[in-house]
């Protein structure tokens, strides 16, 4: 034992000097592997990214001002005599169609025409004695002041024969204008006054569009204006209408105008009272660019879409304008010929390889 303890401490030693010398040749080959990665990187470049693209194209875009409002006729009125008296006769049933004119009603005349007879004899006797007194004048056997008087006097009777034949046609009250009448309010025999409803009487050809606008579209409203009409109660049919008013004054509360467009109704299809939804064209474009509205990526309050140039892809911010059945205007950012990515956005960012597929979208509704 006192031979072999000499030597432990020297194996020792050997090994303490061993261990970083293993310990640099492992560092040195890490270091070795770490300069060699970013070459194996560079040898192998990363593959396209696959996306679907639509070519943005130029398309006629009507810039329309959308409101809600009802039809009304043109001329709408309730009929009311101009005399008193027993209605003895009514010509006109209820949603006839009449003509300016016509005789609708009939009120007793049997005592006006009395009158009328009375108020003839009235003038012919004062025309009798203008003309006595005119001979009497020649012959110097009347005053001036007695012919004034006669002549006053022949005036006077000539006028109240005028004012009660005037009331004896009125008797029969008619049409003012072409229309539709409607729920009559009155029945034979039933006496009646200026006050009294006779029967309801409105045009139906052109109908009137009336709807409100807000304000702030005060300087894009002018008349000749072409409008376009959706019925509710005529699902699936449109009407055209043209602006004729213009309401100079702004309505409040609301803070609206009153805009009134006529519309064609030879068909009698629209009628008083309905609810309709108008599209007011403000603005006509003939060229503006539009592309399919998915490849619109909204993102902090802004929009942005897609472009594929070059096999790279390339992000661009853009405004939008009317929007359409799938398709949205674009007032700028892209111009037409531009591929815009409508499929695999969320996998790309600026200046990434991509691989475009060409996909063909139909034109917009409307489009030209």
């Amino acid at each position: 034992m006192a031979a072999v303890s000499p030597l432990l401490p020297r194996v020792r030693r050997v090994r303490v000097r061993l261990v970083p010398s293993v310990l640099v040749l492992v560092l040195a080959a890490c270091g070795a592997g770490k300069k060699a990665a970013p070459a194996s990187q560079s040898a192998a470049a990363a593959p396209a990214t696959p996306v679907e693209v639509a070519s943005a194209r130029t398309q006629t875009v009507v810039d329309a001002i959308s409101a809600t409002g009802q039809v009304e006729a043109v001329q709408s009125i309730e009929l009311r005599p101009d005399v008193e008296g027993r209605l003895v006769d009514i010509m006109v049933q209820e949603g006839a169609v009449v003509r300016q004119g016509q005789p609708l009603f009939k009120v007793d005349d049997a005592e006006l025409k009395a009158q009328v007879a009375r108020a003839e004899a009235d003038r012919d006797l004062a025309n009798q004695a203008l003309t006595r007194t005119r001979e009497l004048i020649a012959k110097n056997a009347s005053s001036a002041a007695d012919l004034e008087l006669a002549e006053a006097t022949a005036k006077g009777k000539g006028a109240e024969l005028d004012l009660l034949k005037l009331r004896l046609d009125r008797t029969t009250v008619r049409a003012p204008f072409n229309g539709i009448a409607g729920r009559r309010f009155v029945s034979l025999g039933d006496y009646v006054t200026s006050s009294t409803h006779l029967v309801s009487l409105q045009t139906v050809d052109p109908e009137r569009a009336s709807f409100a606008v807000p304000e702030r579209y005060a300087q894009r409203l002018r008349v000749g204006q072409k409008v376009g009409l959706a019925v509710a109660a005529l699902p699936g049919q449109q009407f055209t209408g043209t602006v004729d008013f213009v309401d100079p004054v702004v309505q409040l509360p609301a803070r609206t105008i009153l805009v009134k467009a006529l519309v064609p109704n030879g068909q009698r299809r629209l009628q008083a009272g309905m609810f309709v939804e108008a599209s007011l064209q403000a603005d006509v474009r003939p060229n503006a660019v539009v592309i399919p509205e998915d490849a619109i990526v909204p993102l902090q309050g802004s929009n942005y879409v897609w472009l594929a140039k070059d096999g790279k892809a390339v992000k661009k911010n853009v405004q939008l304008g009317v929007r359409t059945a799938g398709f949205v205007e674009i007032a700028s950012g892209v111009v037409a010929g531009d591929q815009v990515v409508v499929g695999g956005q969320e996998r790309l960012y600026d200046g990434a390889g991509v691989s475009p597929k060409l996909v063909e979208r139909p034109a917009a509704a409307g489009a030209h």
